[in-house]
């Protein structure tokens, strides 16, 4: 199953600037610089972004340089649960937008990301995770949640091959912009 572009919905889990000190650094960097393209990639081809918030009161505000690259009609929502799923209004928004493939981002692997693509993926709908772009503290953490998301049928994936599922064709109008984003 490829990713398509009108059928996608990008979802940015817990990606919150007291959280992200906890994970190794290289780690964070790569996350962080792989969620940045997915964004600007989302934005340029009129891909809907929900973003979910943990207990924000406690772990802090979305990191800033991944806030500042929210495409403008990006919805937020706060949560406490570990799923994305248990934030107040999260689904029926997703719902509203009738898209059925999710691709999801953020941290921490074995923990929100995982929980929420068991439930997204419970409701019928195709969940893609995207390993380059999700982190956890431990990296035995993260190569055990991203097996057991597998072997429960979420599809694992990285950014580029999302990019480009997303084009299709080097003739889509945004070929240029977008390949020039992971150069």
């Amino acid at each position: 199953m490829l990713c398509e572009l009108e059928q996608s919905v990008l979802l940015v889990c817990d990606i919150q600037q007291r959280l992200i000190v906890a994970m190794p650094d290289n780690e964070a960097d790569m996350m962080l610089h792989n969620t940045q393209i997915l964004l600007q990639a989302a934005a340029l081809l009129d891909i809907p972004v929900i973003v979910s918030e943990q207990y924000p009161k406690g772990l802090g505000s979305t990191e800033s340089s991944i806030r500042d690259a929210f495409p403008e009609a990006t919805k937020l929502f706060k949560k406490t649960a570990f799923s994305c799923c248990a934030a107040d209004g999260l689904m029926a928004s997703l719902s509203g937008l009738g898209r059925s493939q999710i691709i999801v981002i953020g941290m921490e692997t074995h923990i929100c990301v995982l929980q929420s693509a068991y439930q997204l993926k419970a409701t019928g709908l195709d969940v893609f995770v995207v390993a380059d772009a999700t982190c956890s503290r431990k990296a035995i953490h993260q190569t055990n949640a991203l097996q057991r998301m597998n072997d429960f049928g979420v599809t694992i994936t990285n950014h580029e091959s999302v990019l480009f599922e997303w084009l299709g064709d080097a003739r889509h109008a945004q070929f240029k912009s977008l390949s020039t984003l992971i150069r």
